[in-house]
């Protein structure tokens, strides 16, 4: 009778714990990356590598194929289509954002801050895809999952609003896209290609050559007035 009445139980029990482990990566890799945006620069310095390299060595443990690092040529093949579409999309706004007398200079448009940004949205899209995903996706269901991860990718963009609608909505997609192409070099590509669009088409009065955390907060607007964030003031 105790066989009958507890193999129920016994069965149930693995689909219904909840994964902690994964909930626990989760919570403190994202509490530690908003906590290194909200503090002063010398402090980034110290504490930044920490804990934007904590996940890569978490995920690196693991040994993943390229396939699941989002690094196999066939994903990578079949996604190219992006990058002309995001070319497509990234002209069609600076044509607007000149129509509008809202598109400016790059903060700074030298090739080491242009790549070096890049390099940071494929590392974005990394922690995005192959940190946070899959560790969401073992608590949640796949549409969910996207939606959460969308979500956090927004707030990581705050206080700076217009941008953490931005993410937000990229975020969402980029998930999406990665599900099905698996491409992480083409989704990083993409991302810096379209944010430094945005930095040029959206008026740093606004955007705070695009900050976020306490920078955001430390920045201060160009002496010639207001007038400067629409016209020639530089972005990022």
């Amino acid at each position: 009778m105790s066989t009958i009445n507890s193999t129920p139980l016994a069965l149930a029990t693995p689909e219904t714990s909840v994964p902690v482990r994964a909930v626990a990566e989760l919570t403190i890799s994202f509490a530690a990356i908003l906590v290194v945006l909200w503090l002063p620069t010398r402090e980034q310095l110290v504490f930044g590598p920490i804990a934007l390299l904590a996940p890569l060595a978490l995920v690196l443990l693991q040994r993943p194929t390229l396939a699941e690092l989002g690094l196999d040529w066939r994903g990578f093949v079949r996604s190219l289509w992006i990058l002309p579409a995001s070319i497509a999309i990234a002209i069609v706004g600076v044509l607007l954002a000149r129509a509008a007398g809202t598109f400016h200079d790059l903060y700074k448009g030298d090739f080491s801050h242009v790549g070096g940004y890049v390099l940071w949205t494929i590392y974005q899209q990394f922690l995005l895809q192959v940190f946070f995903m899959p560790r969401l996706r073992r608590v949640f269901n796949a549409d969910a999952a996207i939606a959460f991860a969308a979500v956090l990718f927004a707030i990581a963009h705050l206080p700076n609003v217009i941008l953490s609608v931005a993410t937000l909505v990229w975020g969402a997609v980029s998930c999406l896209l990665f599900r099905r192409y698996r491409s992480l070099f083409m989704l990083g590509i993409a991302q810096g290609l379209l944010g430094l669009t945005f930095a040029v088409c959206v008026p740093d009065v606004f955007l705070h050559h695009m900050r976020v955390g306490l920078g955001y907060w430390q920045y201060h607007p160009p002496v010639t007035g207001h007038q400067a964030a629409y016209q020639g003031t530089p972005g990022k």
